[in-house]
């Protein structure tokens, strides 16, 4: 018999692990962090959290967690990237690194960056499709610029796509992990039960 509660990992090698967890917690969950390959195993669903995604990508290099978890996306994990998380799930991304590293899955052109630098971070009310009025917090943000016929657009901000849904995979230009508001996270693990 399946545990009630899915078991969804957090990608733990850099950003915003310790809050996604108790989102996750907060949103009913049992969460988990994922930093080798053998913590892949048994979870039902991953977020890959927002941070920096070139520094995400070189570490899921070293951990030997980047083929492991992109054959699992491809085979159907149910997978949420908030911000770098979103460039790393991303199929195509405008003004990345030479060396980039891409985990894909989502058929979207993403822009690193979109809304400036650091000192240019802002938050803004979003609507997003299913979940209402959302408060977000966009920190050095990307945007989508091109989404895929399949791809479903949940969320625009100043007319620029920041929320997107294909299948399983659900992302996020902003941080819904800082603001203390679980319904994102709360959609997620709907979406995982939903796979299970």
């Amino acid at each position: 018999m399946p545990n009630a509660r899915p078991t969804i990992g957090v990608l733990a090698l850099q950003g915003d692990v310790r809050e996604h967890l108790a989102a996750l917690r907060a949103a009913g969950a049992d969460a988990i962090a994922v930093r080798r390959p053998d913590d892949l195993h048994g979870i039902d669903g991953i977020i890959i959290p927002g941070g920096e995604s070139t520094t995400i990508g070189k570490l899921l290099v070293i951990f030997e967690v980047l083929e492991p978890l992109r054959k699992a996306i491809e085979g159907g994990l149910p997978a949420y990237g908030s911000c770098a998380g979103m460039i790393l799930l991303a199929d195509r991304v405008e003004d990345g690194t030479p060396d980039q590293v891409y985990l894909g899955g989502l058929d979207v052109t993403v822009r690193r960056n979109a809304f400036g630098r650091q000192v240019d971070s802002f938050e803004r009310a979003v609507d997003l499709t299913g979940i209402g009025p959302f408060q977000a917090v966009f920190i050095r943000a990307p945007w989508v610029e091109r989404a895929g016929s399949s791809v479903e657009v949940i969320g625009r901000c100043d007319s620029r796509i920041v929320a997107v849904r294909q299948g399983s995979l659900l992302a996020t230009s902003f941080h819904p992990e800082l603001t203390g508001d679980h319904r994102i996270h709360q959609l997620f693990v709907t979406m995982v039960e939903a796979g299970r």
